[in-house]
């Protein structure tokens, strides 16, 4: 699926039908619902193939529908911001009798995702018009949405009209948690201190172990390491509250990317005597602490000693390393470990690792051919290119005038349904035009147009 090419200028329908003919080729006569949602989440970065797969699925034998392929569906379409279709899609959900309230938790974060805070709240308004009753956990799922959106404000303000003025939930523990933890990535520690207050004014709720994890997170982003430690040491001497990995690791990230080691190794040595076993975050924090401070032969070794005690290493402690290693311009290096990853190591590379690649290769003089190497063996592993990854892409066979090759690769993001940002449009266009490409500047507009005005259908 992720191999086949559309072709923009063909109607979705038609499309729709190219595909199926080859889906029909490949043999599949019987597809489970466990097969057909594994291939759906497999095809989130790529709605316009995500819906076409869908649509031949359903005519196969052993298809049935369930609430979770539909909802692969929806988290699939959501991400090229296709809601018409997704409120389609939920209508049918409702009359099979499949719909449910995480259904409208991934249409929440959707509309957040997409900068549009005030459809994701009248998302969860919707949900009792199509049968279903809002749950404190719809609401908590709701905020955490906002936050995660950065939208922080819009979360409080959610909060106070539904907790405070209209008194339709009794928040919990959970609820302070998710305001809290926005006002933390939004460095706003005047508001986390006064959401704080409320909780502990409120009487009937109590902080855990995640509301002090958060709180000392929060201080850490905004360099408030006194305080963070602080408030270990009283975990440290809670009975009731103990610190869990999790704070440690919190501790560690930030005091490591603070190039304080000395410190958070020390804090990595409390933690190996308070929590047993220690899971994999924890060594990567610390892996992550020495290789900001430039110590890469001990973040090394710190994985070899993962290894020793049968904890990872995973694909995100070689992510962690080819992050600092591309941040400090040794790139080689980066790309020799990039190679090693699946065969000599057993992890696999996933987008992540794939994306932060190919974008240290577009931005390399005279590299964007082995980019693209990357990017087939990536599409030949089963990954689908997300939006940054194509305008990474794209940008930098427009700076090297291999425009063709630009051309072709914006082509394959359209087909996908990925709108592109108006700026990566401009670029290519402006580069066509400046080598008299004139006719496939055009071409490539009117595309672009086709797919903005064209409305999908179910």
């Amino acid at each position: 699926m992720s191999k086949n090419q559309y072709n923009s200028h063909l109607s979705i329908s038609s499309n729709r039908y190219n595909t199926h003919l080859l889906l029909d080729d490949s043999g599949i006569k019987v597809v489970t619902p466990e097969l057909v949602e594994l291939v759906l989440k497999k095809l989130t970065n790529a709605g316009a193939l995500a819906l076409s797969f869908f649509r031949w699925a359903e005519k196969q034998q052993g298809f049935e529908h369930t609430t979770g392929i539909y909802n692969a569906l929806i988290d699939s379409l959501g991400k090229i911001k296709q809601f018409q279709l997704i409120w389609d899609i939920v209508y049918c959900m409702m009359r099979k009798g499949i719909l449910t309230n995480e259904t409208f938790g991934l249409i929440m974060r959707r509309y957040a995702r997409a900068r549009r805070s005030g459809d994701a709240v009248d998302a969860f308004e919707k949900m009792e018009r199509y049968g279903l009753r809002q749950e404190l956990f719809d609401l908590n799922c709701l905020l955490g949405t906002l936050c995660k959106s950065k939208n922080a404000r819009k979360a409080q303000d959610v909060f106070d009209e539904m907790v405070k003025t209209r008194k339709r939930f009794v928040p919990d523990v959970k609820t302070y948690a998710v305001l809290l933890e926005g006002w933390g990535e939004a460095r706003n520690l005047v508001m986390l201190k006064e959401v704080y207050r409320e909780m502990r004014d409120d009487g009937t709720v109590e902080p855990d172990v995640v509301v002090y994890g958060i709180i000392i997170g929060a201080y850490c982003k905004c360099g408030k390491y006194n305080e963070a430690l602080e408030l270990l040491r009283e975990m440290e001497g809670n009975g009731k509250c103990k610190p869990s990995a999790h704070v440690y690791c919190t501790l560690i990230n930030g005091l490591g990317s603070e190039m304080r080691l000395g410190e958070a190794l020390e804090i990595f040595e409390r933690a190996k005597e308070a929590v047993s076993p220690l899971g994999i975050p924890t060594y990567n924090a610390v892996v992550g602490s020495y290789c900001w401070s430039m110590r890469f032969n001990d973040a090394y070794q710190m994985v070899e000693e993962m290894r020793r005690n049968s904890v990872g290493p995973n694909s995100r402690t070689y992510d962690i390393i080819i992050h600092h290693l591309i941040r400090v311009n040794r790139t080689e290096e980066a790309y020799f470990l990039f190679q090693r990853m699946a065969g000599d190591f057993g992890c696999e590379p996933n987008l992540n690792t794939y994306a932060m690649i190919v974008r240290m290769l577009c931005q390399e003089v005279e590299r964007v051919d082995l980019a693209i190497q990357v990017w087939d063996q990536m599409k030949d592993n089963g990954v689908v290119p997300g939006m940054h990854m194509f305008a990474s892409l794209v940008n930098s066979l427009c700076h090297e005038c291999k425009l063709d090759d630009a051309c072709r690769y914006f082509q394959e993001m359209l087909d996908l349904g990925i709108r592109p940002p108006g700026r990566l449009y401009d670029n290519l266009k402006e580069a066509l035009l400046d080598n008299g490409k004139v006719d496939e500047a055009i071409s490539i507009g009117e595309k672009l147009d086709n797919i903005r005005k064209c409305p999908w259908t179910g």
